[in-house]
C-alpha cells in the first residue's frame, strides 16, 4: 500500500524518485497484493494492479537512499540483512500524528476496516518520507 501511495504523491509533487516495495521474508514472495488492500487502495483512487511480493536483499538496501519499514521488528530484520545500514526508518516516524517508534497497524488478520486505518497512516506519513529522501536524509525523524 505504501508503495502505491508514495508513487502517486511523488508524481503529484513532480519528484524523480524510485519507489519499490519489498518484504522482509519470502512468505508471500510472488503473490499479488492482498485483495482487501487492493480494494481499499482502489476506493481511494490508487492503482493496485501489477504488484508481486518480493523479499528485500542487502543490495536493495545498499542502493536505496531510504528504506522504510512498517514495524520495529522489520527494522531489526533489515539490520540483520544489511548490518551497518544507516538508511533504515520506521514509517510512522514520519507521521506527525504518531509517537516515534510506533508500528504501522497490521491489518492482515483483521477486516477491511484495518486497511482503511493503515492507508490513513501511510497517507499521513508519506510527505515526510518524500521530504527526507529529497533532502538526502537517510535516517528516521521529522
Amino acid at each position: 500500500m505504501a508503495e502505491r501511495v508514495a508513487r502517486r504523491r511523488a508524481d503529484e509533487l513532480g519528484l524523480d524518485v524510485r519507489i519499490e516495495s519489498f518484504g522482509v521474508s519470502n512468505e508471500e514472495e510472488g503473490n499479488p497484493i492482498d485483495r482487501r488492500a487492493a480494494r481499499v487502495l482502489e476506493q481511494h483512487g490508487y492503482d493496485a494492479s501489477g504488484h508481486r511480493a518480493r523479499k528485500i536483499g542487502a543490495r536493495d538496501i545498499a542502493s536505496a537512499d531510504l528504506v522504510v519499514a512498517a514495524e520495529p521488528m522489520h527494522v531489526a530484520r533489515l539490520q540483520r540483512i544489511a548490518p551497518g545500514a544507516t538508511n533504515l526508518a520506521l514509517l510512522n516516524d514520519f507521521n506527525p500524528d504518531k509517537p516515534e517508534g510506533e508500528s504501522l497497524v497490521d491489518p492482515w488478520y483483521g477486516t477491511e476496516d484495518g486497511f482503511q486505518e493503515t492507508l490513513a497512516d501511510i497517507e499521513a506519513a508519506v510527505d515526510g518520507v518524500l521530504a527526507a529522501v529529497t533532502r538526502g536524509r537517510a535516517h528516521a525523524g521529522r
